[in-house]
């Protein structure tokens, strides 16, 4: 076991699942990862794998047939996989934020009708907030949600989908006036509707189209997607936990554990960077010894080490907040802002060490060195990150003159 990224007090049963998923990632997803990378495919039998293993249930209660394990476990399995492959752990991330969103907020028909499946890996989620010229603002969403009768039409553009093809829920937030007078806050009349859909792409359902993958410079094999609603009719049974108005809230809270979860992926890549580069130092030789003996190559391999040890003890820290019942927007802010932006400095430190070869594509640091810049920009972006820590530390700091 590596010394680096060690977590303490962890339970038997913890340890154990953290076991078994090092295990399948060494043996099913790193020998594969790059090859499937670069033909851009969706990784199936890995996929296949890890319904077997009950990952997609990881963090849904027991009475639901999960796991029902924490977010701290769940992060943890998160950092093993994105070690083997990013994507992967985007095709977990976006099924669980929907799952935990269901769990914290839904209605019990909801819950009832969604998690058993959700848990078995049957139904795959994926959820929405952005749009095409949206960014973070996401108090600028003109989709938009409308009562007829006992459904709503939805009209609207959504933008950047991870599982946007292969699932089949979607999570999409929209503007919905209803009950809510003129002047009403932004993010006080937003809703939240659970989609269901026929996974592929094309119009999916009667109102609804998903167009098709968008290529991406990294973070491929998952499928990114637009959406597009016209007049798409959804049951008023589909509003998640039964009331409009109550979107924003949902969605910022299943974010906070994406948060996290980006943190782990961040930790994950960084130890796979740190990894290689380690070993390529001890088999590389110039001026007749391993570069490794270079004061020069030792500096950098002490700098990403340091990096891979700090961001992970702060996505732990953030994780543990969470299952505390505390608030950890705080934490979780600063876990993915640190994790994501010293991942991206070990990926290049090791891309460094590499030399020219770490420019080949039969080296697997170039995977790594596309795959980075996503989690600069994924759950928000560094500067968002920035906001909501500078927000929150003078709210704790206020100063009382």
């Amino acid at each position: 076991m590596a010394r680096l990224a060690q977590t303490a007090g962890l339970t038997d049963v913890q340890q154990e699942i953290l076991s078994t998923v090092r295990d399948f990632v060494d043996k099913e997803i790193l020998p594969v990862a790059t090859e499937l990378e670069h033909r851009d495919e969706y990784p199936q039998a890995i996929v296949d794998g890890l319904k077997e293993l009950g990952l997609f249930g990881l963090m849904i209660p027991e009475e639901y047939g999960g796991l029902g394990e924490s977010l701290l476990t769940y992060a943890l399995c998160v950092e093993e996989i994105a070690r083997g492959w990013m994507s992967v752990s985007g095709i977990i991330n976006t099924h669980f934020i929907v799952a935990y969103m269901l769990k914290q907020h839904g209605t019990q028909e909801q819950k009832d009708h969604f998690l058993p499946r959700m848990a078995a890996g049957d139904i795959r989620g994926a959820f929405s907030m952005s749009e095409p010229g949206l960014g973070s603002d996401v108090s600028a969403i003109t989709s938009k949600a409308v009562r007829d009768g006992d459904e709503y039409v939805l009209n609207g553009q959504k933008m950047w989908l991870t599982n946007g093809g292969t699932s089949s829920l979607v999570a999409v937030l929209v503007r919905s006036d209803e009950g809510h007078p003129e002047g009403t806050a932004p993010h006080k009349s937003m809703t939240t509707f659970l989609i269901e859909k026929e996974p592929g792409f094309g119009e999916v359902r009667p109102g609804l189209t998903i167009p098709g993958k968008i290529d991406k410079m990294g973070y491929k094999g998952v499928d990114t997607t637009e959406l597009i609603m016209d007049g798409l009719r959804i049951p008023a049974d589909r509003v998640l936990g039964g009331v409009t108005g109550r979107g924003f809230y949902q969605m910022m809270d299943g974010v906070e554990v994406g948060r996290v979860n980006v943190a782990a992926r961040g930790c994950g890549v960084a130890q796979r960077a740190f990894e290689l580069g380690v070993r390529y130092a001890q088999q590389r030789h110039t001026f007749g010894k391993p570069i490794a003996q270079h004061q020069a190559i030792q500096f950098k391999l002490a700098e990403m080490a340091t990096k891979v040890e700090a961001a992970h003890a702060m996505m732990v820290n953030a994780a543990r907040k969470k299952d505390s019942g505390e608030r950890n927007d705080l934490e979780a802010g600063m876990a993915k802002y640190l994790a994501s932006e010293y991942c991206k400095e070990v990926v290049e430190d090791a891309f460094r060490i590499h030399g020219g070869y770490g420019f080949s594509k039969e080296y697997e640091i170039e995977r790594l060195y596309r795959e980075a810049p996503m989690l600069l920009i994924g759950e928000g972006t560094a500067e968002i990150q920035k906001m909501i820590i500078g927000r929150r530390l003078l709210e704790e700091y206020r100063f009382q003159g």
